[in-house]
């Protein structure tokens, strides 16, 4: 049993800033686990930038209306608050950082968003996940008290409800298989859940593999609440392309001047919402998704011709060669889109710090729903969640008296034998995403979620038998947790 003061799961922009905010704090040992490689994560892979009022022409009053006018008034106003009234601050430290945000005549070069009513979007390039990550990443590398655990895949949480004790029940762990295949126990006084979405449960999504919604089915499991699952944000603007591996075309191109067409070349989006290409992203996917399917097309075509040559070759030099390399010039043609899953907005029941209903168990970033995206998510108001979401975690944890150090027991695998084929585990992985794909998609009817359930439940119900009876692998895990929560968003 390996035991640490904080345990942190997930190291994506919100896991790397809560791990480094308690270690230069000295809360002790804080153990920072990662399922893969950092270019794994979702934050890696962010293009957009990080939401904050730093123009003179924009306040914080401004960002929190245009927030909760997004989310369709199913924000929490004083979570939406607490998060944007940090946003200055945490851009500042960021630059204390060295991270490279961009500059235009000495000052950052803010963009703008489907959703913002002013520019406020730094970024860096069309990289701005990257460019943190690889800034966290360095401040964190000095710190003696930090453990990073890589390859190393949660299964479970150990919490004293679950081990049968009596009176409040507190986290009190989780139980990991290692990069060597073993099952490792880690107690720690405090966990916080930092492990992203769970949009990998669609058959097309910009999620990397990773993001497989493993923290809120294992709090699920551990009896935390889970609110507003069924809002997952689908990205209207996702490459076409069977070679494209949907690829993320960022919001910012349309915030420069790029347009929505169809195959004949004719702008839509003006028919849908006063604010054409800029109105808020469920708008923009809805829109998409009704023309491909009045018209019978397999897409529309992002034309971001008109932001001109030059600036595109200058603002979105990974998208521009990414396209480049499978054929499509994106400053001489415009370039085939359709929706994916990218977000959500559901999750873990949180307060502004990511505090759980479980004592000593928090969940900050996008495995948690903290209130403040309501019903849709704001534009790039992500990272802005992640980093001021671990930085009030990290406070409300060093103002806590620290708790014993738990004793937990060693993983028990009695009654599992080898498995003879594996085949079930990849049936029911391409089931499960066709499923969630064809019935719980941008527009849904009660009839087919009905369909869906039906088999989600039973699919459950298939993997639940096969994971208490086999040996515990990574995608068996991963299996077991994505049945979950496509069954909890149906």
């Amino acid at each position: 049993m390996l035991q640490v003061d904080v345990l942190v799961i997930g190291a994506g922009a919100a896991g790397l800033w809560a791990a480094r905010k308690l270690a230069e704090a000295g809360i002790g040992k804080v153990a920072l686990v990662a399922k893969g490689p950092m270019e794994a994560t979702s934050t890696w892979h962010a293009q957009g930038g990080i939401a904050a009022a730093l123009a003179d022409d924009d306040s914080i009053e401004r960002h929190v209306q245009d927030t909760l006018r997004t989310g369709a008034g199913l924000c929490r106003e004083h979570v939406v608050r607490a998060i944007i009234a940090r946003g200055r601050a945490i851009v500042e430290e960021l630059l204390a950082l060295g991270t490279p945000l961009d500059r235009e005549a000495g000052r950052l070069h803010l963009t703008r968003e489907g959703g913002h009513s002013r520019r406020r979007i730094a970024h860096a390039k069309d990289a701005t996940g990257r460019a943190i990550a690889e800034a966290l990443a360095r401040a964190l590398t000095p710190h003696p008290e930090v453990l990073r655990l890589q390859g190393w895949t949660a299964i479970d949480l150990i919490t004293r409800k679950r081990l049968g004790h009596t009176g409040e029940d507190r986290c009190l762990g989780a139980y990991f298989l290692d990069a060597q295949g073993k099952v490792q126990a880690v107690a720690a006084r405090w966990v916080i859940l930092a492990t992203g979405g769970a949009s990998r449960a669609f058959l097309i999504t910009t999620n990397p593999h990773v993001a497989s919604g493993d923290g809120i089915a294992m709090a699920w499991r551990a009896f935390a609440p889970i609110a507003n699952m069924e809002f997952v944000q689908f990205h209207p603007t996702c490459l076409h392309h069977p070679a494209g591996s949907h690829f993320l075309l960022t919001e910012a191109l349309r915030g420069e001047g790029a347009i929505l067409v169809d195959a004949q070349g004719r702008r839509f989006m003006p028919d849908y919402h006063p604010d054409a290409e800029l109105a808020p992203r469920d708008v923009v996917a809805r829109a998409i998704d009704a023309e491909m399917k009045r018209q019978g097309a397999d897409c529309m075509f992002l034309d971001a011709r008109p932001i001109g040559e030059e600036k595109i070759k200058r603002r979105f030099p990974t998208i521009y060669k990414h396209l480049l390399a499978l054929g499509i010039d994106m400053t001489k043609q415009p370039v085939p889109v359709a929706p994916a899953a990218h977000y959500t907005v559901g999750g873990v029941d949180t307060d502004a710090a990511g505090k759980t209903a479980i004592a000593g168990l928090f969940a900050i970033g996008e495995v948690a729903y903290s209130g403040l995206h309501g019903a849709n998510r704001l534009a790039s108001n992500s990272l802005l969640e992640c980093l001021a979401m671990a930085e009030m975690a990290a406070e409300c944890i060093l103002g806590e008296p620290a708790p014993p150090m738990p004793e937990v027991p060693a993983w028990r695998a009695e009654g599992v034998r080898p498995a003879a084929e594996r085949i079930a585990i990849k049936q029911n992985w391409d089931e499960v995403r066709m499923t969630m794909q064809n019935y719980v998609g941008i527009v849904r009817t009660d009839a087919r979620l009905a369909q869906a359930l039906a088999r989600l439940s039973l699919i459950r119900e298939e993997v639940e038998a096969y994971y208490w009876r086999h040996p515990i692998t990574r995608d068996l895990i991963e299996l077991r947790n994505l049945a979950l929560v496509a069954e909890l968003i149906a």
